[in-house]
């Protein structure tokens, strides 16, 4: 069961924190090439033990005609046009956990000793993304692989927006789905023999992970915006009925909140 997450949910893009991940749908002010501010986000990853993760972040987006800078992803537009792009970028990967922020009684429920747990280490990716634009509806696929030899795995990924106005706020609800590969799934959600008491590991195949989430933007005085993001994922049984997490999981959550100023 996913512990409670703050439902004070005025949010800022993904992508500044996200892993991820994963596929974001963003607010930005028109017309302005930089977008600089602060945010926190808080996340529960749910597994054993781990205590909701609170972390501050410079929120720092960048739009040029050719390149640009969103949160931890960087990327070149190949091809670009108001209604169709296709980049080349590289992202962070926040997917990994120390070891000390785990439960040592929680994990020895699920027969994982803490003692030989390693950590699983962040990553950085590379692929290509296309987005579509179509009056309030946007379309954005990506394929990305990890190129710090980290999982050695790849994700590829699809988000579906719809902008919505109701007054001066901004929302954009969304769906999506991404694939992870076996290589990706068994590095952040499986368990080696030797880090078990019985020697018996847990080695998840590829997994479909759904999520549901909302973005919006409020502006404040001047070009000050308040922003933020409430996401959930749904996870399938390959990585719920993995011996990291909590023993009644069935996805995790996500909020993002920040105020930026454009320029």
């Amino acid at each position: 069961m996913i512990r409670p997450v703050l439902f004070l949910a005025l949010l800022l893009p993904l992508s500044a924190f996200a892993q991820s991940d994963s596929s974001e749908q963003e607010v930005r002010a028109a017309n302005d090439r930089w977008t600089l501010g602060l945010g926190v986000s808080a996340k529960d990853t749910a597994y054993a033990g781990e205590d909701i993760q609170l972390r501050p972040a410079p929120l720092i987006n960048f739009q040029g005609e050719r390149f640009y800078w969103q949160g931890v992803t960087l990327g070149m537009h190949l091809w670009n046009t108001p209604k169709f792009s296709l980049d080349a970028m590289v992202s962070g990967r926040f997917d990994g956990f120390d070891t000390k922020d785990l439960g040592r009684e929680e994990l020895a429920v699920n027969g994982v000793d803490f003692d030989r747990l390693d950590d699983r280490d962040n990553a950085a990716d590379a692929g290509i993304a296309a987005r579509w634009q179509w009056d309030a509806h946007q379309l954005h696929v990506r394929a990305l692989a990890d190129i710090t030899d980290t999982s050695s795995g790849y994700e590829l990924s699809a988000d579906y927006g719809y902008r919505v106005q109701l007054g001066r706020t901004t929302l954009i609800p969304g769906v999506g789905v991404r694939w992870m590969s076996d290589d990706m799934a068994n590095y952040y959600y499986g368990v080696a023999p030797e880090e078990t008491f019985a020697g018996v590991g847990y080695q998840p195949d590829a997994a479909l992970v759904p999520h549901v989430g909302v973005a919006f933007s409020h502006p404040l005085a001047g070009k000050w915006r308040l922003q933020g993001l409430l996401r959930y994922q749904f996870l399938p049984n390959e990585l719920s009925d993995s011996p990291l997490l909590e023993g009644d999981t069935s996805g995790t959550a996500q909020l993002v909140l920040g105020v930026s100023r454009g320029f």
